[in-house]
């Protein structure tokens, strides 16, 4: 992770209080950093198809688990490569996604 990853907020779930919703969030967190592993995979080797798939599913799931700043760039990332945008801005795009996955965190912030 770069300085500029550690300096940036953590992302709560709207959801995170929730008891019922806490461990399914836990759970979705945790597997966040291998989704994000997953999408600069599938960039790297320019499978548009899993790309798109893998960002659908995290724009589902994150919606779900109530990750509302994650949701709208999954949705961005799917409609960039189902309109064939260029794969510089998808990069962007992605890089974006993978940052987000990696900021999301389990749990109720200090403050609230």
């Amino acid at each position: 992770m770069s300085r500029n990853q550690l300096e940036l907020p953590a992302i709560y779930s709207k959801l995170a209080g929730d008891p019922v919703l806490v461990n399914l969030i836990a759970e979705f967190v945790a597997e966040l950093p291998t989704r994000a592993i997953r999408l600069r995979r599938q960039l790297a080797d320019q499978d548009w198809t899993a790309l798109m798939r893998t960002a659908h599913q995290l724009k589902g799931a994150a919606g779900s688990y109530g990750f509302d700043a994650i949701t709208p760039v999954a949705s961005k990332l799917e409609l960039q490569i189902n309109h064939g945008v260029d794969p510089k801005v998808v990069a962007e795009t992605v890089q974006e996604l993978a940052t987000l996955c990696q900021r999301a965190t389990a749990g109720v912030p200090v403050d609230a």
